[in-house]
């Protein structure tokens, strides 16, 4: 069985979408559970009213905005589901995907993190990223100690291996997860999920400088990272598509005193403009 986490946070016109294509293909099976953190926009009322779907486990109304992290860990350790994945409302998932991830994890015993990428196909530049896609038991995984916080599985058993998430996102938890020996990643070929917050979909919010300070409000990624403006959100975009392109899938070139040694580097580079 698959238990699948949805979090939403105000932004109706998202959650529509994404729950949408979520359920689009009826012979997809798992359990979805529903946190609601305590949205003022209209989404409760359509969670009660318009959301019906015979794998809906449960929807929670919390009563206070107690954050993603919260919200997954109480949802996660309560199933005795096999896998447990995540979707973040924000995202359009591709029909058939859990069938996918979940077919590498039965055949991957130490598969930790698998995600549907969450970038565009003319993103991936394959002669960049083909030294890091390994084959493991019949699968190809994009590997790479950290994936997206959405669209992903994880094994219940890892999860309890390595215990609840901290802290407010999941980009440290799977480096954890990296580090303990898990393979993390992308299947390859790569099953797509659309980020409608990213400036490139045709769903975003994002449009102009004055749309990206109103969506600061009620998006989370949008108030770190120094993404100040929509430029700052491009600058990072990019950033983090090198990243994930370019840099090495071994979780220690992110930990410890060399990760702090590059980013001492990159400060002192930055500060004289080179």
């Amino acid at each position: 069985m698959i238990e699948l986490a949805f979090v939403t946070w105000n932004r109706l016109e998202y959650t529509r979408l994404a729950l949408s294509s979520l359920l689009a293909d009826p012979d997809e099976e798992f359990r979805l559970s529903i946190w609601d953190n305590g949205s003022t926009d209209g989404t409760r009322d359509y969670l009660r009213s318009e959301v019906d779907d015979r794998r809906i486990h449960d929807i929670t109304f919390s009563e206070e905005n107690v954050g993603q992290i919260v919200a997954v860990n109480t949802i996660w350790s309560r199933s005795g589901a096999e896998l447990l994945g995540k979707i973040d409302n924000d995202c359009l998932l591709t029909p058939g995907w859990t069938r996918t991830l979940a077919a590498a994890h039965r055949d991957i015993d130490r598969l930790g993190v698998v995600a549907c990428w969450h970038y565009f196909a003319d993103d991936f530049d394959y002669e960049r990223a083909k030294w890091k896609i390994q084959e493991h038991n019949g699968h190809r995984i994009f590997r790479h100690p950290w994936t997206c916080g959405t669209g992903l599985l994880i094994k219940r058993s890892t999860y309890r291996e390595v215990g609840p998430m901290r802290g407010t996102s999941t980009t440290e938890y799977w480096l954890e997860m990296a580090a303990r020996g898990y393979i993390n990643g992308f299947y390859y070929p790569l099953v797509f999920q659309e980020h409608m917050d990213d400036p490139k979909s045709r769903y975003t919010r994002l449009k102009d400088e004055e749309s990206y300070q109103s969506a600061k409000s009620d998006t989370y990624n949008l108030n770190y990272h120094g993404q100040a403006t929509l430029s700052d959100r491009w600058i990072w975009r990019q950033r983090v598509l090198d990243n994930l392109l370019d840099d090495p899938w071994e979780a220690s070139h992110y930990l410890g005193w060399r990760a702090r040694a590059r980013r001492l580097r990159s400060r002192v580079s930055q500060s004289f403009g080179r």
